[in-house]
């Protein structure tokens, strides 16, 4: 095996167990022994379990963002880049079932690297100014706009969460609904929104 596929396989093996058990319950010597290797080649390669994770935490990443990046530049009528962002997310879920585990997990080491909740908030920001200008046309205060992104790629990224374990119902299903609850909302927006207060006796 050439050290470029000795370092794919290891990437691979690691990417396996820190889904399955997540980073701090994963050991080099784990690593190693899935790979059929000696706990010294893990180090030459990354220098040692941080390293590693780093490197799949960032692959990861990319794959993500290129996604949802791809989905909202595709441009287009407002509720269609909705559709189009939720069902990326999804799908890289429905196809990278341990890379999404392994990114919705809380770990130091991902600090350095980035998160899913960082990869969520540039989403959003995104989203943001693409709410702005719709909210311009419909003389809503577009001051709100970063709220209303935030709750939104918030709910279409804990609802993937959840759909990664549920997996029912299927991806286009949960997707417009998604978009329904979304959409359907926001198409009825009051201008200036305020809580119902109860009744004082």
């Amino acid at each position: 095996m050439t050290g470029v596929q000795r370092r794919a396989q290891l990437l691979d093996v690691s990417r396996t167990l820190f889904a399955e058990k997540g980073f701090d319950n994963t050991s080099v010597e784990e690593i190693a022994a899935r790979a059929g290797v000696s706990k010294p080649v893990v180090y030459e390669h990354f220098g040692g379990k941080e390293g590693v994770y780093a490197v799949v935490v960032d692959r990861e990443i990319q794959a993500l963002t290129g996604a949802l990046t791809g989905a909202l530049e595709g441009g287009g009528h407002p509720r269609a880049l909705l559709e189009r962002t939720t069902l990326a997310l999804l799908s890289y879920i429905e196809a990278s079932e341990a890379g999404f585990r392994i990114l919705v997990r809380d770990s130091p080491v991902a600090q350095a690297t980035g998160t899913f909740s960082s990869l969520i908030g540039d989403v959003a920001t995104q989203v943001e100014h693409l709410l702005a200008n719709e909210f311009r046309k419909r003389g809503l205060d577009a001051r709100t706009a970063p709220i209303y992104a935030q709750m939104l790629v918030g709910m279409v990224a804990l609802t993937g969460q959840w759909w990664l374990d549920a997996r029912s119902p299927r991806k286009a299903e949960v997707a417009a609904h998604l978009v329904n609850l979304a959409w359907n909302g926001l198409e009825a927006l009051e201008r200036h929104p305020q809580l119902v207060k109860p009744p004082t006796s």
